[in-house]
């Protein structure tokens, strides 16, 4: 597995540590957070904590002396959400060695939950800390000489133990086992007081519902609580780095547009498992197919940019559609339109909205594996190559 870690966020990563005192890696769990830790730190002195360990945390005891003995080496603190109160002690041991006008001490923290880690970091190690968002496999991290190999990814998703496991079977019970995992254990250790079987079957229903506009209304009748508690539901799944929410494109449009989100489960092994796909032929028939697509694909463009770009959809109430506008600086905007088939057909609404956005690139991501023009300057392309095309974004 540590030959497929992706090269660019390794390199990324490195090259954030040399900036900043403090890094945090965010990513869902079992996505290959602690293994790149662990490549990184064979490069030089280290310590490594797992604050799920009880050992570990007797060690941070009294947190401050023990950590400034250390203060020589790279200190990786996994499953940092698990201590909250450590990143006070963290500010004070960088800003105090600041003073001194000694190097600071050089943190690696890695979060399985970005909700209190970013709260609590955003209030304690402001100006410190840098944050890198690391996801599964995407198309560039695996072998793709064939059909097969895109197939593979797109069905299990990237969590390396699915994606590497020996069988679509093995690799689709490791996932239900991780989908247990968050709503057995890690959800109520985190202070949710929910109920499994309930959150599940909201996941499910996304999933169902996948890169749609949601009734909450809808949903919360189905569940039998109310639109609140549902919202509340959601946010905890977007939080998890489980469930992504993609906001409408809103800007120099005098238009009526469609103005609520849309939420994607993020990995598309997840999705499936959710909806018991269990092999590629049954994708294909599979009402899902279209939009589990449309997700895996805006998931791998989504995986190797900055967060500095903005990502949308956009949408008229007249029908005029993008499924994903890249807001890559104020005068480059890429209008992206994503299907399945190996020759797609254009709706007039995609041409529109792409003169509503102004985009400056416009292509459609479709599922073969050429790059051709099409009218009005846009052009057709394979998800590959359009990931080699924005790598460098």
């Amino acid at each position: 597995m540590q030959g497929m870690i992706s090269r660019w966020i390794s390199n990324k990563l490195e090259q954030t540590m040399r900036r900043v005192p403090a890094v945090a890696l965010l990513g869902a769990r079992q996505v290959g957070k602690t293994t790149l830790a662990q490549m990184i730190a064979q490069s030089r002195e280290s310590i490594y904590l797992d604050l799920e360990s009880s050992a570990d945390l007797v060690k941070l005891s009294d947190p401050a002396p023990y950590l400034s003995r250390h203060s020589d080496k790279l200190i990786i603190l996994d499953e940092i959400q698990r201590a909250p109160d450590l990143f006070m002690v963290l500010r004070g041991l960088i800003d105090q060695n600041r003073r001194a006008g000694r190097k600071a001490e050089q943190f690696l923290l890695l979060g399985s939950a970005s909700m209190d880690l970013l709260r609590q970091s955003g209030e304690s190690l402001a100006g410190r800390i840098s944050y890198i968002e690391m996801t599964g496999f995407n198309l560039l991290e695996v072998p793709a000489e064939n059909p097969a190999d895109i197939h593979r990814l797109w069905l299990r998703g990237g969590f390396p133990e699915s994606y590497l496991a020996q069988t679509n079977a093995f690799g689709l019970a490791w996932l239900e086992d991780l989908i247990r995992t968050y709503l057995e254990r890690d959800i109520p250790q985190l202070g949710f007081r929910i109920s499994a079987t309930r959150l599940r079957r909201l996941w499910t229903m996304l999933a169902h519902m996948q890169g749609e506009n949601v009734n909450f209304s809808t949903l919360a009748a189905n569940l039998e609580v109310d639109s609140k508690t549902v919202s509340r539901y959601i946010d905890i799944l977007v939080d998890l780095l489980l469930v992504r929410r993609l906001e409408p494109w809103h800007v120099n449009v005098k238009k009526r547009l469609v103005k609520s989100p849309r939420f994607y489960v993020r990995d598309s092994g997840i999705l499936h498992r959710l909806l018991d796909i269990t092999d590629y032929d049954a994708l294909l028939s599979n009402p899902v197919l279209g939009k589990s697509w449309e997700g895996f694909v805006i998931e791998n463009i989504l995986s190797i940019l900055p967060a500095t770009i903005g990502a949308y959809f956009y949408r008229t109430a007249a029908g005029a559609e993008i499924d994903l506008v890249l807001k890559i600086s104020s005068t480059e905007i890429w209008a992206i339109e994503i299907k399945s088939g190996s020759a797609p057909k254009i709706k007039p609404g995609f041409y529109t909205a792409c003169e509503d956005v102004r985009a400056t690139h416009r292509y459609i991501v479709y599922g073969g594996d050429d790059e051709f023009p099409v009218k009005h300057n846009v052009t057709m392309i394979s998800l590959r190559k359009l990931l080699l095309k924005l790598q460098d974004k």
